[in-house]
């Protein structure tokens, strides 16, 4: 009985062990050592030296004692490894945005408004823009896909009246040369963006650019919350217009990022829909945050704008054109 206990923790020690090894090596390896040979050398160095340590050192206690320390070691170097603002930015993503709070005016400044001609080719453009917080009227929610079941990426539109729309899409900031790697999006390659802008850009740029099917979710939410919320969004993009942060693919993502903002004033449960967001809008109708009076394959087929962001173009009215034909609760709201 005693023997086959042992074996059995032995046996989850091994399996945790390995995790931990494959994590090590990942995190060297995606790290910023200067030298490429050198991060390959380095994340081949560390299982070798595991092996060693478990194949050398007795008791078997004392080498998983060795191994906790040698894996701390890599863990606290990971955990310092600082994010910066000062790097060689793509133009879209050069310049943060920030916003000045004054009562209910709020004044947005460097909002992105980039003039496409291809999806790699564009002219950057920015504005700043005052919004009235006693206008807002709600808040929207795009759902870009492009093939994935399982995940999408997530765009927030904060509604105010006179067709007024405040779009934050929180992301990557890339530098010069540098693609997007869900591998990648765990080990600290990226930092974070809140980027501010135009539907026109963020929402187009998917739609008629990248060919990704947005669908678009008008949302049940009352004013007073969604005001707490845009002014939570507002606070993480003064914060990180001087202390950047890390964008992680797990835990500060497009969709958990959201949930961290809405989670204080909206008390929803977690659930697995959040991680595999690419069903979060089955989470919002099971919890009628968004129209509930059809049945939900109905409002998920009228919520589908691709086809009218193609036709509104770089037209003035691109967000009232992929808004026509949407319930709006909004309206319900006040």
């Amino acid at each position: 009985m005693k023997l086959a206990l042992k074996m059995i923790v032995i046996g989850f020690f091994a399996i945790v062990a390995l995790l931990m090894t494959v994590w090590a090596m990942a995190a060297i390896y995606y790290s910023n050592l200067p030298w490429y040979f050198l991060r390959i050398a380095a994340a081949i160095a560390f299982p070798v030296v595991c092996v060693v340590i478990f194949s050398a050192i007795r008791p078997f206690r004392r080498a998983g004692l060795i191994f906790l320390v040698v894996f701390s070691v890599i863990l606290i170097w990971w955990l310092l490894i600082p994010p910066s603002n000062s790097r060689n930015w793509q133009p879209d993503v050069a310049f943060l945005p920030s916003a000045q709070i004054d009562g209910n005016m709020v004044t947005v400044h460097n909002i992105r408004n980039c003039d496409y001609r291809t999806e790699t080719d564009y002219t950057v453009a920015y504005y700043d823009k005052t919004f009235d917080l006693s206008k807002l009227q709600g808040a929207d929610l795009f759902i870009c896909s492009w093939g994935s079941p399982l995940i999408s990426h997530t765009i927030m539109s904060f509604c105010f009246e006179d067709d007024q729309y405040l779009c934050i899409s929180i992301e990557t900031r890339k530098e010069i040369g540098e693609k997007y790697s869900s591998v990648k999006g765990f080990f600290k390659q990226y930092e974070l963006a809140y980027i501010v802008g135009d539907e026109r850009d963020l929402i187009r740029l998917r739609t008629n650019f990248r060919k990704e099917t947005v669908y678009l979710y008008r949302l049940t939410a009352k004013p007073a919350l969604v005001r707490d919320v845009l002014l939570d969004y507002l606070k993480s993009v003064n914060h990180l217009h001087d202390h950047p942060e890390w964008y992680n693919a797990l835990t500060e993502n497009c969709t958990t990022a959201i949930r961290g903002h809405t989670a204080p004033y909206a008390h929803g449960k977690m659930s697995w829909k959040i991680l595999a967001n690419g069903y979060l809008d089955t989470l919002l109708y099971e919890r009628k945050a968004i129209d509930t009076n059809m049945p939900f394959e109905q409002i998920k087929q009228i919520s589908r704008i691709s086809d009218k962001a193609l036709n509104a173009g770089n037209s003035d009215d691109f967000s009232i054109i992929i808004r026509n034909g949407l319930p709006n609760p909004h309206l319900l709201q006040k």
